[in-house]
């Protein structure tokens, strides 16, 4: 994982943590105090609000407890692997796009970073500038050109 996406994350934690999960406490009290539990929409809505939450915390302290961030320092520019962002040709459509791989708590396509198990990046992995491969996508089989590989 890069120390970004662990920042990130750090950061999603202690806002769910100390943010949002004291706010569903205080609805939760503020729910009970009306009364009758059985029939509170209120107070029903607040503790599925809660478990969601909880559930969400639990999951990012797990992933934290086994991350490993990654120093980039250490590792090759000349072939493809995680942190590398790929500038490559769809020599199907002639058209370019670059890509970072990254672990795949932090793919987000929108900001150009695809998982390191996603199939255009299982088939980059290892490769080098100038090679072409193949990948099977949803959309059928594509042709792309590896431009250059930066980190």
């Amino acid at each position: 994982m890069s120390q970004e996406g662990y920042d990130k994350l750090v950061a999603e934690l202690h806002q769910l943590e100390h943010i949002e999960l004291p706010q569903v406490r205080e609805a939760i009290a503020e729910a009970r105090d009306k009364g009758d539990l059985s029939e509170n929409f209120e107070y029903h809505a607040a503790k599925r609000e809660q478990a969601r939450l909880l559930s969400r915390i639990r999951f990012k302290q797990r992933v934290l407890d086994f991350a490993r961030v990654i120093d980039k320092s250490r590792l090759g520019g000349d072939s493809v692997g995680l942190l590398s962002r790929v500038e490559m040709t769809n020599l199907n459509a002639n058209r370019r796009m670059a890509y970072t791989i990254v672990s795949p708590h932090e793919a987000d396509l929108r900001s150009g970073k695809i998982s390191i198990k996603s199939p255009i990046a299982q088939a980059l992995l290892g490769k080098k500038a100038g090679d072409v491969v193949e990948v099977s996508v949803p959309a059928g089989v594509q042709k792309l050109r590896i431009e250059s590989i930066q980190l």
